[in-house]
């Protein structure tokens, strides 16, 4: 990508999206575009017909998207799915008819088979059934990299896919109940450590409320699995914590991006296949945790003493998903912020007030 070429990141608010502008930023980018969902839905096909014609953005980035939790994919399966089926197709179909250069597609790891063999590579996709609970939004993912791979075949496109593992980072969703694994476990953690404290001033900061007595917001943390006990506080999370995940930084996600974009063409990653599939590429750190070991290393972070438990009755998600990154490595990428001091920099940020307002709807273009 020329250093002035017109860029256009969708989503450029959310975790991943505004990652890539910094990152854009900090390489010498200086034509990056990008508006809110409230002057531009992507899930509005004529909205977005307009915006391409007008801007005629040169490369995209491809980061919007309705986003949850195992919660929110469960509760919200119809807005999961066609949310995100639209926003995918009004921005790759407007690319390819603006004649958009290049277009990266960010998927998600939730694409794989929720019995996929580990690490998970990416011909494994579509070979048995999905993980129920978020099924709708991966199938959504796996129609946008269908999408792009099938443009690239017909019609000589040179659009790309990537399928992160779980990211996190500035900008994330904290949301208790419809938010990914990483900023929701957090965040509780954070909470926890507040009321063991009986730091009411803290606890009414953060939850965006005024309480007058520490009982008042002991009473509300419990539909959150906080419970106090005296001067015990216990956290109880969702799940036997035996399930393993992957996590990496935002920045790093943002760096690879933007690293596929200017060393990767689809040609290359199609040569010598018989049958043309599965060209999307894994980007992760290649470890993972259990969700039991992830909460040790929170809880030891933000100095919780309070003991930990695990709702059983509470789905676990998929058992594993730890994505083989074996294809970007040889492309010559690799990840940087290790997860220990990934956690550490997002808890300091989060406590020196960068914590975003809960993002209950994030289908437009700042997701």
């Amino acid at each position: 990508m020329d250093k002035n070429a017109k860029i256009y990141i969708a989503g450029h608010r959310g975790l991943v999206g505004s990652a890539i502008w910094r990152t854009l930023e900090a390489q010498g980018y200086t034509n990056l575009i990008g508006l809110p969902s409230s002057e531009l839905d992507l899930r509005d096909q004529a909205t977005v017909n307009a915006f391409f014609e007008a801007e005629k953005p040169e490369h995209v980035f491809l980061a919007a998207a309705r986003v949850g939790g195992i919660l929110g994919n469960f509760t919200h399966r119809a807005d999961m799915i066609l949310s995100n089926l639209q926003i995918q197709n009004n921005v790759i179909d407007a690319s390819y008819r603006n004649k958009v250069k290049k277009l990266l597609f960010l998927g998600s790891s939730c694409i794989y088979p929720k019995m996929a063999p580990q690490p998970m590579p990416e011909n494994s996709l579509l070979t048995s059934e999905l993980e129920y609970t978020n099924e709708p939004y991966a199938i959504a993912k796996i129609a946008g990299l269908k999408l792009i791979e099938s443009l690239n075949l017909q019609y000589g496109t040179n659009y790309l896919a990537v399928q992160p593992t779980n990211l996190y980072g500035p900008h994330d969703n904290y949301d208790l109940e419809n938010g990914h694994a990483f900023p929701t476990i957090l965040r509780k953690f954070i909470l926890a450590r507040l009321l063991e404290q009986k730091d009411l001033a803290g606890l009414s900061k953060d939850m965006g409320k005024q309480f007058g007595l520490l009982d008042e917001v002991a009473a509300e943390l419990e539909q959150y699995g906080i419970f106090r006990n005296g001067d015990t506080v216990t956290l109880r999370l969702w799940g036997t914590g035996a399930a393993y995940r992957e996590f990496l930084h935002a920045d790093d996600m943002a760096e690879a991006s933007v690293f596929v974009m200017n060393n990767v063409e689809f040609k290359d990653l199609a040569e010598g296949m018989e049958e043309v599939r599965n060209t999307q590429i894994n980007i992760g750190t290649g470890s993972d945790l259990t969700i039991k070991d992830f909460a040790e290393l929170v809880k030891n972070t933000t100095g919780f003493t309070g003991p930990i438990e695990f709702d059983h009755v509470r789905p676990d998600g998929t058992p594993r998903k730890l994505c083989d990154v074996s294809r970007i490595h040889k492309l010559g990428w690799k990840h940087r912020i290790d997860l220990e001091e990934g956690v550490k920099l997002i808890h300091d940020e989060y406590l020196q007030g960068l914590k975003p307002a809960a993002q209950k709807e994030q289908g437009g273009g700042d997701a």
